[in-house]
């Protein structure tokens, strides 16, 4: 019986967390490359990623095995990622300011959309008592998600969004000594925000890194998010 309770549990979990996943991941890779299309690199167009099909975008590890095994043992958090966009910052018209705005373009996605959230829970008193409790949950995860999302990009450290923008305006020797960096990739992140935390603990140390560059002003962003869109 017991199984068959945190089956359910687990299921509806996961119903209101589907639509603002698909929809984060996407508008922000999207984002992206349509930034990058509109500076002078056609390359995630040509690739079909200048797409609202989130399954352009979709990496079966990070967007569903990850998200999925977190949600599957009641994990505090979710994580995940989506396929990068390719894009070849030599096309870009001022490769330097370019590459900024194109890592940009993905967290202000996000926030846009976590905006968009607040205003449609306006219109959350209008649907149906069966629906409005489930409509309700899922416009909270969509802003609480694109917030985290666009904020944990923006931490200054590669291949995050934030990363790419630092190595954009330091000085070229130390662009080039961070840039290098983002071949660790996936390693890197895990091993700076969650493992070391993680080992600090062991020794009796709190290195609360997300919850300082992240969740602490998810909650200040969102207060103003819900203040501009009339709440």
């Amino acid at each position: 019986m017991d199984l068959f309770e945190n089956f359910d549990a687990t299921m509806q979990a996961a119903s209101v967390w589907i639509l603002p996943v698909l929809l984060a991941i996407t508008l922000h890779e999207a984002a992206h490359g349509y930034a990058a299309n509109r500076l002078g690199d056609p390359t995630a167009r040509l690739m079909g990623r200048v797409s609202l099909n989130p399954f352009r975008h979709i990496d079966p590890i990070g967007t569903v095995l990850i998200p999925g095994m977190l949600l599957l043992v009641g994990a505090p958090f979710l994580f995940g990622y989506a396929k990068p966009v390719p894009v070849n910052f030599s096309r870009l018209g001022n490769p330097r300011r370019d590459m900024a705005l194109v890592a940009a373009a993905g967290p202000a996605a996000n926030l846009v959309l976590a905006y968009l959230a607040c205003l449609l829970l306006h219109a959350v008193v209008w649907l149906p008592d069966v629906s409005m409790e489930w409509s309700l949950l899922v416009l909270e995860k969509m802003i609480l998600l694109n917030l985290v999302l666009a904020l944990f990009n923006m931490i200054p450290i590669p291949p995050l969004d934030g990363g790419r923008i630092l190595v954009s305006i330091l000085p070229d020797q130390l662009a080039w000594r961070l840039a290098r960096l983002e071949r660790a990739r996936l390693v890197l992140v895990i091993g700076l925000l969650f493992l070391l935390p993680f080992m600090a603990e062991q020794f009796g140390y709190k290195l609360d890194i997300i919850g300082t560059l992240v969740m602490g002003p998810v909650v200040f962003l969102a207060d103003i998010l819900l203040t501009a869109a009339g709440h």
